[in-house]
């Protein structure tokens, strides 16, 4: 039985979401009235339909008795997480083929990476991606063709804006299909430090590059413990993945039978049959609920603050960074992986991975065990591991015991009492940080303000020996209204590098560092954001800013009427509104709302 604490937090968010909710559950249902109905099509309507299938798949689907499954797919080849999936329609279709069923690729989604973006004009894309891939994946769906979808994508805004689309077409059942973990290559604490020692002009680029190439060497996720494997962690906390399929390593076998089994398992489940599970039915706020807990547990990305928000609301259910802070209260963390500890997520796989994970949180009371899951079963049944008997996919019980309690440990024995993430309130506004790899004696810092507006002027001002004292970098307008809220990533060796100095270091931004911020305090998503008037934007350098991560507290020892009446900085933002597509997304920086509501256009 869940915790009381649990249960009221999950109580409270439904009773808030009950209006929007039933707004959404009522749209829901007039869909799964109205269709799929193929044989309700026009005669060309269906012709264009199937014009392209072969003679079995075009004799089904005339009829509409056969289901037919759609396949959504952020396939390209320029990126390693997603470049496993060139196959995975091949094998979609032929086990929809074994199950008597159809399947066809409805259509694709774009999928950019942060690691290649990170301090380029392509990063200030990245968060608006969300949404395009949310409103790309409903055009794939729109053909009204489809019994079901399987939703193919890894990385950090791809799995909720297709999450996001999903429940845009909440009558149909839906069951994501991760790609996998890359093979480790060398250990990601060593290319850290090739990463600090190049920012103290002690490595050559040659060096890094060959650390960097080390790190991220073949198909497959990154393997440390960011925003797009803290999606598969979600993704398998919410029910959307068959149990234990997240972090499977591409091309091999297990990976191809989890992949055939996640499309045949969408084909059971549709309207057809006698097991019909829409998405609608999964997602509830005891699902969201989990996501959270997991998210906590395991010291997540400090992206899905955001984006669980904005999936959320996407089916009328109506979360607060408030649960969020809540939750964490009640969640050990019960992982140490990288950037929070040594291991990487083969490394967290071998000590028991999600299986062991699922079953110590069930046993503490700290997941709704009777959540729905695509699999058929409740939450309950995700504490098992898939393995390959004789050659077939079966399921056997979580280890005893983890493997490895330096990286895995079960919930009565926890590196931390609390969770990974702490929200932050002062005068300042309202931020987040990522607590489970800052040591405690760096999580309170008063020290006076640097201001930056880009990352590129915090390299330069380290670069001419500039911040060798204690200090408060804030850099402002790196919101999504001003420059679409991009990650700050190359800040982590140049504030890493002060740090080991020996002198007390924080950030404070209305931009992201997402699930790689590492040992730095970081107040991130600082909100009202400094275009929006926030008082983040009035700040100077030499103001003292206090910030208390184990208080929750951040504020500028400045009076009200400073913070009130001082002018805000007004550097010129010219530069983010063209070149590089940037101007195609204007739209998107006039209407985007605010963190606090997902930072989405759609609400």
């Amino acid at each position: 039985m869940v915790q009381a604490a649990i249960a009221a937090i999950t109580a409270r968010i439904r009773s808030r979401s009950e209006a929007s909710r039933a707004k959404y559950l009522a749209r829901v249902e007039a869909m799964r009235k109205a269709g799929p109905r193929r044989s309700m099509l026009g005669c060309a309507n269906l012709a264009h339909g199937f014009a392209a299938c072969g003679g079995h798949e075009k004799r089904a689907l005339r009829h509409s008795a056969v289901p037919n499954l759609a396949i959504v797919t952020a396939y390209n080849d320029m990126l390693s997480a997603h470049q496993p999936y060139e196959r995975f329609p091949g094998l979609i279709k032929d086990a929809a083929r074994r199950a008597g069923g159809v399947a066809q690729v409805a259509g694709g989604v774009p999928a950019m990476c942060d690691g290649v973006t990170q301090g380029r004009a392509g990063m200030e894309l990245s968060l608006f991606s969300r949404d395009v891939i949310a409103m790309s994946a409903a055009i794939a769906l729109s053909h009204d063709l489809f019994d079901a979808a399987v939703f193919l994508g890894v990385c950090d805004k791809i799995v909720p804006g297709l999450v996001i689309a999903a429940q845009a077409f909440g009558h149909l059942p839906a069951v994501f299909i991760p790609a996998g973990p890359m093979p480790s290559g060398i250990p990601n604490q060593h290319k850290a430090k090739v990463r600090e020692r190049h920012a103290e002009g002690m490595a050559s680029r040659d060096e890094l590059l060959e650390a960097e190439s080390a790190a991220y060497h073949s198909p497959g996720t990154c393997t440390f413990y960011g925003t797009a494997n803290s999606n598969q962690m979600l993704m398998e906390a919410m029910g959307l993945h068959l149990p234990g399929s997240s972090f499977v390593n591409p091309h091999t076998a297990l990976r191809d039978a989890l992949t055939a089994a996640a499309a045949q398992r969408a084909l059971a489940i549709t309207a057809l049959g006698n097991e019909y599970t829409p998405v609608a039915a999964v997602l509830d706020e005891r699902a969201f609920a989990n996501a959270i807990v997991v998210l906590h547990a395991t010291g997540g990305s400090t992206n899905h603050l955001i984006h669980l928000i904005a999936m959320a609301r996407a089916g009328g259910i109506i979360l607060t960074l408030d649960d969020f802070a809540d939750l964490s209260k009640t969640v050990p963390l019960l992982t140490r992986i990288y950037p929070n500890g040594t291991a990487d997520m083969n490394g967290f796989v071998a000590a028991g991975g999600t299986a062991f994970l699922f079953k110590t949180l069930l046993r503490a009371g700290l997941l709704h065990e009777d959540a729905a899951t695509v699999a058929g079963y409740r939450i309950e049944y995700y504490a098992q591991e898939p393995y390959l008997d004789e050659g077939r996919l079966a399921f056997r019980p979580a280890p005893a015991q983890s493997r490895d309690e330096a990286v895995l440990r079960p919930a009565e024995r926890p590196f931390c009492p609390d969770g990974g993430l702490k929200v932050l309130d002062g005068n300042l506004g309202r931020a987040v940080i990522k607590t489970s790899a800052v040591g405690p004696e760096n999580r309170k810092i008063r020290a006076k303000a640097r201001i930056f507006h880009t990352q590129e002027d915090v390299e330069e001002a380290f670069r001419a020996g500039e911040l060798n004292s204690d200090l408060v970098a804030v850099v402002s307008y790196q919101g999504a209204k001003a420059a679409g809220m991009p990650e700050l990533h190359k800040l982590t060796p140049v504030l890493s590098s002060v740090m080991s100095r020996g002198h007390k270091v924080a950030l404070v931004t209305d931009g992201r560092m997402s699930g790689a911020s590492g040992r730095v305090p970081a107040a991130i998503h600082v909100s009202p954001e400094a275009l929006d008037g926030g008082p983040i934007s009035r700040l100077r350098d030499g103001d003292v800013i206090a910030l208390d991560a184990e208080a929750g507290t951040l504020n500028a020892e400045l009076s009200s009427d400073i913070l009130l009446n001082r002018p805000p900085a007004a550097p010129s933002l010219a530069a983010h509104a063209h070149d590089y597509g940037r101007e195609l997304f204007q739209i998107f920086r006039a209407n985007i709302g605010g963190t606090e509501i997902g930072a989405s256009v759609f609400g």
